[in-house]
């Protein structure tokens, strides 16, 4: 069943607007990454982490909330901690991470002391006749700038060699300037999502390169899926102008995008509502990303190819080369 019939969208047609509002965005994220610059969680700059376990010999003392120890840290000079659970939410265990203001590699024992401080003073009954080195921090660890900027690197090397390996794909699926519009729409996908996160001072965390690469992935499916349905295209309607099948087979791809598109960010949209704060950043980097990713794969990918073959003269030998592959 389709959800939309017989559309005849002018998609091509519409691609001044299109690139405009992309410019638009663009630059909005160049002005934030300029401005603010990025905000490298401790996995990617330097810092403490620290495996709490706040669980009282006591049962009949409450646990002890992520809330709850939040505002602590935060009341001691520690708003920017990172904190999630670690295994069931009963179990009281906690994973701490607390940037460092050090420049050097070795992390002095301040931030260590401070922790065992804050957790002896604030939270008694759940300490209370058990070895804070031993029962209540239960592992703890330093991450230096170096071993954080390798791990950045490598996160940003991962990316592109994602995207280079597509190109590859691409270009032996289809034609070289399919897979160079698809990467560059791929790019301005990537581009506006950390934009965002620079704009709103947002962690970029492992679990944010973990949801780009997702998005790259699922950004790139539904351009193929556009592209291959020109390409068969091309083959039934020779005569015409390439300009006219894309958008053709823009209009014939369209119910099947939108529902994909419509259902994953359905699920999404409900983990960042419901997944709780260690999920948020997450799901709100996914929910943006399933947004962009289909609006780049139907309004800039396509209209890209149109635009880069009729500059350089090369509609009818591309379309040529397409009926030549299978």
């Amino acid at each position: 069943m389709r959800l939309f019939k017989n559309t005849n969208i002018p998609f091509v047609g519409m691609r001044k607007i299109t690139y405009t509002i992309s410019i638009i965005l663009i630059l909005a994220s160049l002005v934030g990454l300029v401005v603010r610059g990025l905000n490298w969680s401790i996995d990617f700059s330097s810092g403490v982490a620290a495996k709490v376990v706040l669980k009282a010999v006591d049962s009949a003392v409450e646990p002890v909330s992520i809330d709850e120890l939040r505002n602590v840290l935060k009341v001691n000079g520690y708003p920017e901690a990172e904190i999630q659970h670690v295994g069931d939410v009963s179990a009281g265990t906690f994973m701490i991470k607390i940037k460092s203001r050090a420049t050097e590699d070795a992390i002095s024992n301040h931030t260590r002391i401070q922790i065992m401080q804050i957790i002896s003073e604030n939270f008694p009954q759940h300490v209370a006749g058990r070895d804070i080195n031993r029962d209540v921090i239960e592992e703890i660890y330093e991450v230096g700038p170096k071993v954080g900027g390798e791990l950045r690197t490598n996160s940003l090397l991962a990316v592109g060699i994602a995207l280079v390996l597509m190109i590859i794909y691409i270009w032996f699926r289809f034609e070289l300037i399919f897979g160079v519009m698809a990467i560059v729409a791929l790019a301005h996908d990537v581009l506006i999502i950390i934009g965002v996160f620079a704009l709103t001072g947002k962690e970029i965390t492992i679990q944010i390169i973990a949801a780009l690469l997702t998005i790259v992935g699922y950004s790139i499916n539904d351009t193929i899926v556009i592209f291959d349905r020109t390409r068969e295209d091309l083959k039934i309607r020779r005569k015409e102008p390439l300009e006219q099948v894309m958008n053709s087979s823009l209009n014939e791809t369209l119910s099947r995008t939108v529902v994909t598109s419509g259902t994953t960010f359905i699920t999404t949209l409900s983990l960042y509502l419901f997944g709780g704060q260690v999920l948020n950043d997450f799901a709100m980097a996914m929910c943006l990303g399933v947004i962009i990713g289909t609006y780049s794969s139907v309004c800039i990918a396509s209209n890209l190819v149109v635009d880069v073959t009729k500059a350089t003269h090369k509609e009818k030998q591309t379309a040529q080369h397409l009926n030549k592959r299978r």
